[in-house]
């Protein structure tokens, strides 16, 4: 949900915040291949709305970084580029994940 002020304050937040879940989002649903646009509307229909200018430079650096494997495929309509984890990605998968749930654990202890 995107929230709004007289100085935009929360909204920009609310932004860096997304911005630093974006790499564990966009791995939690390349556990299966996917193209850029079903990726998209993946992470949309779980709350995670992302632009097309954000996702794409992001998934070219994942794959430069090893956490990716891509692929060319022909399927209905025109050839489209399959990403999915590369055995490093799913290795940093879990660990970003263990370190999310550790994360999660703290801010809940001083949120209370």
């Amino acid at each position: 949900m995107v929230k709004t002020t007289e100085t935009g304050t929360i909204t920009k937040l609310d932004t860096e915040l997304r911005r630093g879940v974006l790499v564990i989002a966009v791995l939690s649903r390349l556990r299966t291949s996917q193209y850029g646009y079903s990726l998209r509307q993946a992470l949309s229909e779980q709350g995670m709305p992302i632009e097309e200018g954000t996702l794409y430079p992001l998934l070219r650096r994942l794959e430069d970084q090893g956490l990716l494997a891509s692929d060319w495929r022909i399927e209905e309509g025109p050839p489209r580029r399959y990403y999915t984890m590369s055995p490093k990605g799913k290795r940093l998968y879990e660990e970003l994940i263990e370190t999310w749930r550790a994360l999660i654990a703290t801010m809940d202890r001083l949120l209370d």
